[in-house]
Parts: C-alpha cells; structure tokens; sequence
C-alpha cells in the first residue's frame, strides 16, 4: 500500500474521533510538512478538509436514517456546539442541517466518499533521471488555489498561452506549471503559468516572478493526455519517495515543463514532472 494509502485508510478508520496529523505521518511513513504537500496534489484535497467533508457527509446521513436531534449528531461528528455545527455544515454543502432533514434526501448534495487508491488504474512510473539545474528566474500568470480546485489552471494557462513565445527575456520555446506550497497554510497552494527568462523588465501586466534556487531534480516522464498528471503524481509521491531514500529538496513542490513533445492544444504529450530533492 503507498504512502498516501495507508494515510486514507488510518482516516478513514479514525476520522470519527479526534485525530492529529502526527499520527497520520506516522502510519503514512512521511514527515507532517511532506504528507500535508503530497496529500494535496494526489487527492486534490487538503487533510483536514478530507477529514472534514469526511465526518459532515457521514452526518447527513445520519440527519436521515437516525431520530438524533441536530445536537447529537452534531457531537457524533465531532462539533461542540450546534452553532459550529450548523456553519460548517453550510460551508460544505450550502444547506443548513434542518434545511436536509426537511428535505428527507441528500441527492443535491456533495457528499465525498472514500478516495481509493487501486494500484490497477495507476500508470506504470518509468524509472527517473537525475539532473542539477542552476538558479532560475520563472515570470507568468500566479493564482492560488484550494486542493481540489484543479479543475481551474486550464484557464489559467489560456490567458498566459496569449502572451507566450513574446515575454520580455522568455528562454527558449518551453513552459512550466510551478506549484509553490505556502508556508503555514495548509488548504491552498500556489500555481504559476511560467517561462524562464533572463530578466524582469517590461513584463505583461499581471506578471509575477520567481526566483529558484540552484537545486538536484528527480525528473519524471507523464506520457498521455494533461488530465492524467495527478495519477502519475501518485505513483511519484506515494511510491516512489516513500521508498526511494530520498528527500525533498526546497522550494518549489515541483514543476512541470512542457516543450515541443507537448501539444497544448490537445493536451496530449510528454511532461515532465522535475521534483526537486536533497543531495
């Protein structure tokens, strides 16, 4: 079982009670800084809003199938209050518990079930190469994003694909998807549509940079449509890394770079996928 699987299952068998994320680390065999990163990009969820949508689509269940009264179930799930119980609840579906138990269904409802992890639908990850790039100076378009909130770097990247090919100082005909954690936060992540380049001056407005230090990369091959990268960043952080005898290295996550191998209008191609590690 990877890493990030024997996370899921330690979650899924204790989110019912109170649970820290040492001892999720723990089982996991990551520290709690790699765990928090590399839950995010496998499941698109951070931890603790797995656990959390985790307990509140059990509770509305059991808003359903069991006569409690709101407070119970409140309790059962983990709240002190109705109060608290009543907010989060609004927060993750959009609905207030009593607005469910009226209702008597959770058909429009979100409701997450377990994320599984079944090895047979994951690609088989071809052995990485190793390479040492010096510092770098990245500029595009940056947004923030939940985990989970994937599904908008698309439009992300079509408002930077306007500009490419004609930045100020842009470094050959490739481009990078940099993901940034941010220090302290634990729901969000940063995501930068990117070139290198050479210099800063007259960048498109709305350009960021951001500078990279010199760093030893694991680079990894993802072959196949765009959409498919978070299972081969499965196989990466929750296999390989775990078993590798090799650690993280500093800022960024990762990148991805896209080059002539890559059809950005298909989304079909070879990336690659440079993680940066710790000689």
């Amino acid at each position: 079982m990877s890493a990030i699987g024997r996370a899921i299952w330690f979650i899924e068998s204790h989110f019912g009670n109170d649970i820290t994320l040492q001892e999720i680390s723990d089982v996991a065999g990551l520290s709690r800084y790699h765990l928090s990163r590399v839950f995010g990009l496998v499941t698109g969820h951070s931890i603790s809003s797995y656990i959390r949508a985790r307990r509140l689509s059990g509770a509305a269940r059991t808003l359903l199938d069991q006569p409690a009264n709101i407070l119970e179930v409140a309790l059962d799930a983990g709240y002190g209050s109705h109060e608290a119980f009543t907010r989060a609840f609004r927060d993750q579906f959009g609905l207030t518990p009593e607005a469910v138990r009226k209702q008597g269904h959770t058909r429009n409802l979100a409701l997450l079930e377990p994320i599984r992890m079944d090895p047979a639908r994951l690609p088989e990850l071809e052995p990485p190469r190793f390479e040492t790039l010096p510092p770098m100076l990245f500029a595009g378009l940056q947004e923030t994003y939940p985990y989970g909130g994937n599904a908008a770097i698309p439009s992300l990247w079509q408002k930077f694909n306007v500009h490419f090919g004609n930045i100020p100082g842009q470094i050959g005909n490739v481009a990078y998807g940099v993901c940034t954690h941010i220090e302290g936060e634990a729901e969000t992540f940063r995501y930068m549509a990117a070139v290198a380049i050479g210099d800063s001056s007259d960048l498109p407005d709305g350009f960021t940079t951001l500078k990279i230090p010199g760093q030893r990369y694991a680079v990894f091959a993802h072959r196949g449509h765009v959409s498919g990268i978070p299972a081969t960043m499965h196989q990466i952080f929750g296999n390989w890394m775990p078993n590798s005898g090799i650690q993280f290295g500093n800022m960024p996550d990762m990148f991805e770079r896209y080059d002539e191998r890559f059809d950005p209008y298909t989304g079909m191609g070879l990336t690659e996928i440079w993680i940066p590690i710790k000689e």
